[in-house]
Parts: C-alpha cells; structure tokens; sequence
C-alpha cells in the first residue's frame, strides 16, 4: 500500500536545451550531407517526439559533432584556404592592365566597345561594338552595360543593368579585364 506522499515517478521529460542540441546536430548533418531529406524530416519529427534523453541519443548517435581539436584543424584550414584566394586574387590583379578612371569634371560617359567612335576602343573580339559606358553620377562611377553579347562584370560578377565600381575593381568586357585605377 502507497501513502498519499508516495507516488510513482517517470523519467523527466527531455529539456529544451537538450532537445535544441538534437536539432541542431540534425540539421547541422543535413547541411553537410551526412543525412537524406527524408532521414532528416523523419528524424525531426522523432525528436520533437521524443520524451527521454536517449531516445534523442539514437537519433543523433551517427552524427556525433568534432571535438575542439577537429574543430581548430578544421578552422585553421579554412583560414588558409581564404588567405589562398585572397592571395591569387591579389596577384591576378597586380598583372591586369590598368583602366584609368576618367576625370570627373568631364561630365560626359566614356563608352566602351569596338566601334572606332567609342572613347575607348577594346579590339577583341569578344567584345561588342557598343559593349558599356563608365560614368561619374553623384559622387560615384557607375558602369553600365549596353546589351552586350559576352557581358561586363565587377569583380567577377556580371553586370545586370549597372553597377557601382570604385579604384581597384576588376572589370571585364567580353574576355578583356583591367584593373579601375585613378593615377
């Protein structure tokens, strides 16, 4: 016989904390491609089911997250995998000709293309006749492609419409890239 102060206890509950932790080593293997979409959106439900902590476990028991060691090799390796990129760029763009920035004052856009009447004249093929034009607007250049047929970018990026550039930008015109420089 039980005393009304004696009462039979169950497991606690699993806790926010530990059931965010599940979630995250879930969608954290999901990203990383340990887990299907479908393994990923079954075991989700199972762990917002879940009512013990090791039934949280089995879900996450394959995809046990690195230790501090992993995550400093890891770390360190993106760091010099970005200082890699960063030096390539730096030196790609040390060899790239130089496009100087025309005066501001001039208050015209200076046109780019293959057409001899341009105010600069790119020669290649893989330029268009009319391919952009470089303009001074309100404290900014802008540069502005003119439905060209291989395209202008900025640093890589193609142009849509225009786009703001600044000294030092990379810009290309068809297969033609220069470095934006003011001196």
């Amino acid at each position: 016989m039980t005393s009304s102060f004696e009462f039979n206890t169950y497991p606690a509950r699993v806790s926010d904390a530990e059931r965010d932790k599940a979630l995250k080593a879930l969608r954290d293997g999901a990203a990383t491609g340990r887990l299907s979409h479908d393994t990923f959106v079954r075991r989700m439900e199972l762990a917002l089911a879940a009512r013990r902590p090791e039934e949280l476990a089995v879900l996450t028991a394959d995809l046990r997250t690195e230790g501090r060691v992993a995550r400093l090799v890891f770390g360190t390796v993106e760091a010099v995998s970005g200082f890699g990129v960063r030096l390539r760029r730096a030196w790609q763009a040390e060899r790239l000709p130089k496009l100087l920035l025309p005066h501001p004052q001039t208050g015209h856009p200076l046109r780019i293309g293959r057409d001899p009447a341009n105010g600069l004249r790119l020669t290649h093929e893989t330029v268009s006749r009319v391919h952009a034009e470089l303009h001074y607007q309100g404290g900014l250049w802008v540069l502005r492609d003119l439905g060209s047929a291989n395209g202008t970018t900025v640093n890589g990026r193609r142009v849509v419409g225009a786009a703001v550039v600044r000294e030092g930008d990379q810009v290309g015109f068809g297969h033609m890239t220069y470095r934006l420089s003011a001196d």
